[in-house]
């Protein structure tokens, strides 16, 4: 790695600004924060062959009318090619059903299937209690419902 002669690196950005970038950023400590949910999520819903990506995806689905993946993407924070991935090990197990739109062909459809259904059904009191714990945790620090809010109005 070339230095530049003008000026040592360290001058350029000091480690203090790493240090306060570290302790100030909020994209650092969301992101951080998410890992460390979705973890803990992840192994919570484990014994159901699911990731909260996919719990959180099926409930998306868990609709009176099946939903076209635009709206499905923009509720979850995801490109529609994001999502039309993350659809796949789901209707290879039969819990998602992609089909055309009846008005334009071209469109997609997502409906869940009843077995996503009544996997839903039985994850659901693990999630419920996981979430309740989580919610326990936060709310020495921060009321819960606050947080989530905040976190709303950024997204």
């Amino acid at each position: 790695m070339s230095k530049s002669p003008e000026a040592p690196l360290e001058s350029l950005v000091p480690f203090a600004t790493t240090l306060h970038v570290r302790d100030h950023c909020l994209c650092l400590h969301v992101q951080r924060a998410a890992r460390a949910l979705a973890r803990l999520f992840d192994e919570a819903l484990r014994p159901f062959d699911l990731t909260n990506q996919q719990f959180s995806l099926l409930m998306s689905l868990n609709r009176p009318e099946p939903p076209p993946i635009g709206p499905v993407a923009n509720l979850l924070g995801m490109d529609r090619t994001t999502l039309t991935a993350a659809l796949k090990p789901l209707e290879r197990r039969g819990l998602v059903v992609v089909a055309a739109g009846e008005k334009d062909r071209r469109s997609r459809l997502l409906a869940i299937t009843p077995e996503g259904i009544a996997l839903l059904a039985r994850a659901l009191p693990i999630w419920q209690r996981t979430h309740d714990a989580v919610d326990v945790q936060l709310a020495d620090v921060v009321e819960p419902a606050r947080l989530r809010q905040a976190l709303l109005a950024v997204s």
